[in-house]
């Protein structure tokens, strides 16, 4: 099974720490945030590896390589600068990924400790995705979706009814290829309406992870996460 680490985002939120580095690269716990996606996905037995870029993508390239410090073999998705968003992003790099068989996907701008040695498992027949979700956080207490058992919804805290709870997405997705068949190559896109889609159809299951997870998204939360990964 393949994975794909989103890493072209901008990261306007971190500058100006992003002005100069590319927000996988920046250091926390003592290594580059993305290494411990890295590592993680090296212990669980996933080798193959996609990365796409933009913001300063080459220094991606430069720092991490073909992957074989950890035993894996990273392939790069180069996208034109301002980035095609996530949809597109993963639409582009379909022919490194496969046309065929389900892959998952990880933001790089998140830290989690969910098993993605279970990738492979949890994605049922007929389904074209499985999301990962995980309690409202502070800075979004609205969440993205429902979770009614496996059954993913489009509701959120305003218009789910009183037996729906709904969750925030942590970034973290198992689909197939046939989710983003309408986007073509180079195409900006984003993942939402994708989804939300798909929900309609019965189409996306989930899970609510309930460990370990942060959204890295400004210098505050990097340092609270760097400082809780260092007093490990």
């Amino acid at each position: 099974m393949k994975t794909m680490i989103l890493a072209a985002g901008r990261g306007e939120r971190m500058r100006p720490l992003t002005d100069r580095i590319p927000k996988p690269l920046l250091p926390v716990g003592g290594k580059p945030l993305i290494v411990w996606h890295l590592e993680r996905l090296a212990k669980a037995g996933l080798r193959e590896v996609v990365i796409n870029y933009a913001h300063l993508g080459s220094q991606i390239e430069a720092v991490l390589g073909d992957g074989a410090r950890w035993g894996l073999s990273i392939r790069y998705s180069p996208e034109p600068e301002g980035a095609l968003e996530t949809a597109g992003g993963i639409a582009n790099a379909l022919p490194l990924l496969g046309n065929d068989a389900l892959f998952l996907v990880v933001n790089g701008d998140i830290f989690c400790d969910w098993d993605v040695a279970r990738a492979a498992d949890v994605l049922m027949p007929g389904d074209l995705a499985h999301l990962v979700l995980v309690p409202n956080p502070p800075q979004h207490s609205q969440g993205d979706f429902s979770l009614h058992g496996r059954e993913v919804g489009a509701d959120t805290a305003a218009t789910a009814g009183s037996d729906a709870m709904v969750f925030t997405f942590s970034g973290i997705g198992i689909y197939r290829p046939q989710l983003f068949a309408d986007i073509r190559r180079g195409q900006s896109a984003p993942l939402a309406p994708l989804l939300r889609s798909a929900m309609a159809a019965k189409r996306v299951s989930g899970e609510l992870h309930t460990g370990r997870w942060a959204d890295v998204g400004t210098p505050q939360r990097l340092a609270e996460l760097d400082s809780e990964l260092r007093s490990l």
